[in-house]
C-alpha cells in the first residue's frame, strides 16, 4: 500500500510539473476569439509566458477584435505578438484622460478623480526585447481628452507593419534611454500623437494627421543624444486639415529629426511650434532632404536646423541605438 501511495504521489508531482511548464518552451501560442486557439484573449496568452525567457516566444493572434487593456510586464522578454492580418487583428480599448474613477485605493475617503493621460493606454509594454507584427493597437475613445493607444517603457522594442489608431497622444514613448524601432507602420492622431523621452526610429512609416495640430512632442533629456527620427516616412492629412506642425518641444532639449520624408502642403511654413518660449533655447529640431510642398525651408523657425549631407550620413540606426552607458557609483 505504501508503495502504491508513493507511486501515486510521484505521478501527481510529474503531472503537476508538466501542467506548470506546459507553455515553458519556444512553441507558438495561438489566440483566437472563435475558440480554435489555446486562448480566446491575448491577456491569457501573455500570462502563461515565463519570466525572463531566454528563447523567442510567439503569440499568434488570429483575425478578430480583442477588447482588452493589456500590460506586458517588466519581467517578460523575447515575446513576439504577431497578428494574422494587420487591418483585421485589432486590440482596442476606450479610456481617455477625463474619465472619472477611483485611482487612490489606499485612501480611506475615496473620491473619483480624472484618470489622467498615463492610465489611458490600450497596450502598455514594460518588458524589453518585445516585438509586435501585423497588428492594430487602437484607442477608440471619443475625443474627450488624451487617449493613449501604445505606452512603452521597455528597451529594444520593435514594431513591424503595425497600425496605431487614436486621437490625442496615440503613442507615448515613456522612458528615456530606451530604444524603439518602427518599420512600415501606420500612425494616426490629432495632437502630440507621438510624444515622450525615448529614442525612436521610424522607418518607411505613414503618419496621418486627423486635425490641425502637432505631430510630435518630444521630451528628450539633455544627456540623451537622439530622440525621434523619421526616415523615408510619408506625412498625410485628412482633407479638412490645413495647418500641421512637425512638432513642439514638450520639455527642454526635445530632439526630433525628419529626413528623406514626404511633407504635404499642410505643413506650416515655419515647420515647428515653440509651445514654451524657454524650450526653444535648447530644442534640437532638424530636417534633411525632405520633399513635397511642405518641405520648403526658407521660412522655418530660426531655432530649427537643416542638416548638411555630412551630418546626415552620420545618423544611422547603428549610431542612434548604440548606447554606451557606464555607471560607477
Amino acid at each position: 500500500m505504501r508503495k502504491l501511495i508513493c507511486v501515486a504521489l510521484a505521478l501527481i508531482a510529474v503531472l503537476s510539473a508538466q501542467a506548470k511548464e506546459k507553455y515553458d518552451n519556444p512553441d507558438t501560442i495561438v489566440v483566437s476569439r472563435d475558440g480554435t486557439g489555446q486562448f480566446r484573449n491575448i491577456s491569457e496568452a501573455i500570462e502563461v509566458c515565463r519570466a525572463f525567457m531566454e528563447y523567442h516566444k510567439v503569440i499568434y493572434v488570429k483575425k478578430g477584435t480583442y477588447k482588452e487593456k493589456l500590460i506586458v510586464s517588466q519581467w517578460l522578454t523575447n515575446i513576439e505578438i504577431c497578428g494574422e492580418d494587420r487591418d483585421k487583428t485589432i486590440i482596442t480599448w476606450d479610456d481617455h484622460a477625463n474619465i472619472q474613477a477611483d485611482i487612490s485605493p489606499l485612501t480611506s475617503h475615496r473620491s473619483p478623480q480624472k484618470i489622467g493621460t498615463f492610465r489611458t493606454y490600450t497596450l502598455k509594454i514594460q518588458g524589453s526585447r518585445i516585438t509586435l507584427k501585423n497588428i492594430t493597437i487602437e484607442n477608440n475613445s471619443a475625443r474627450l481628452g488624451q487617449a493613449v493607444a501604445l505606452h512603452t517603457e521597455g528597451d529594444r522594442l520593435t514594431f513591424i507593419n503595425c497600425r496605431f489608431l487614436g486621437h490625442q497622444d496615440t503613442i507615448y514613448t515613456g522612458n528615456a534611454k530606451t530604444r524603439l524601432y518602427f518599420q512600415d507602420c501606420y500612425i494616426e492622431g490629432t495632437t502630440d500623437f507621438i510624444f515622450g523621452p525615448s529614442t525612436a526610429w521610424f522607418e518607411n512609416c505613414d503618419i496621418f494627421c486627423k486635425a490641425d495640430s502637432y505631430i510630435t512632442a518630444a521630451s528628450t533629456p539633455q544627456d540623451v543624444p537622439y530622440g525621434y527620427i523619421f526616415n523615408n516616412c510619408r506625412i498625410t492629412t485628412d482633407e479638412k486639415v490645413s495647418k500641421v506642425y512637425l512638432g513642439r518641444p514638450w520639455r527642454d532639449y526635445g530632439y526630433t529629426l525628419f529626413m528623406n520624408c514626404e511633407l504635404p502642403r499642410q505643413i506650416r511654413p515655419e515647420g515647428w511650434h515653440q509651445w514654451r518660449p524657454e524650450a526653444v533655447k535648447t530644442a534640437r529640431y532638424m530636417e534633411y532632404n525632405n520633399r513635397g510642398e511642405g518641405a520648403a525651408t526658407d521660412k522655418r523657425v530660426a531655432w530649427s536646423r537643416q542638416l548638411t549631407k555630412k551630418e546626415a550620413q552620420k545618423i544611422t540606426k547603428e549610431t542612434v541605438f548604440n548606447i554606451d552607458d557606464s555607471w560607477n557609483p
